[in-house]
């Protein structure tokens, strides 16, 4: 497999959510990994995150595994009823269809990298316990709905 070099991969921001939730992921941002050699079976994200940015909104995934290996910095791991601080090797996964719903957050002075790994699948439906948001991905479509299915 070639090494990857960082500084060709494209740099994303994650912005999918709608106001007033948009914020959240404000200094977080990723390069797909996986994508520059072709992987397809799943995805790996290397991520940087500013001193105040979230990975994400809290949420789980009814189809896709999730694994994060922090490697620089340190965040917080915020589940359901709890919080855990992880640093540089730690790592933390979330099994497909376990309503667990949990994010990263940055809550440090320093910058964080850390990666996501993840199943690559066809359709997938998040779900965010915190806010009137769920996502539904068909194939290389996303809708982004509030709770009740009605579209933003």
């Amino acid at each position: 497999m070639p090494k990857i070099d960082l500084e060709t991969v494209k740099r994303r921001t994650r912005t999918p959510y709608p106001e007033p939730y948009r914020s959240v992921t404000e200094g977080y941002e990723q390069r797909r990994v996986s994508d520059a050699v072709g992987l397809t079976q799943f995805s790996v994200n290397r991520v940087e995150m500013a001193p105040g940015a979230s990975t994400a909104l809290r949420h789980w995934h009814e189809e896709q595994d999730e694994f994060v290996l922090i490697i620089a910095g340190e965040v917080v791991l915020v589940e359901e009823g709890r919080e855990t601080v992880l640093g540089p090797g730690d790592c933390a996964g979330f099994k497909a269809g376990v309503v667990n719903g949990h994010c990263f957050e940055n809550r440090s002075t320093s910058p964080v990298i850390l990666f996501e790994i993840g199943a690559n699948t066809q359709n997938e439906n998040v779900h965010y316990p915190d806010a009137d948001l769920r996502v539904e991905k068909r194939g290389d479509q996303f809708s982004v709905l509030h709770r009740d299915g009605r579209p933003y």
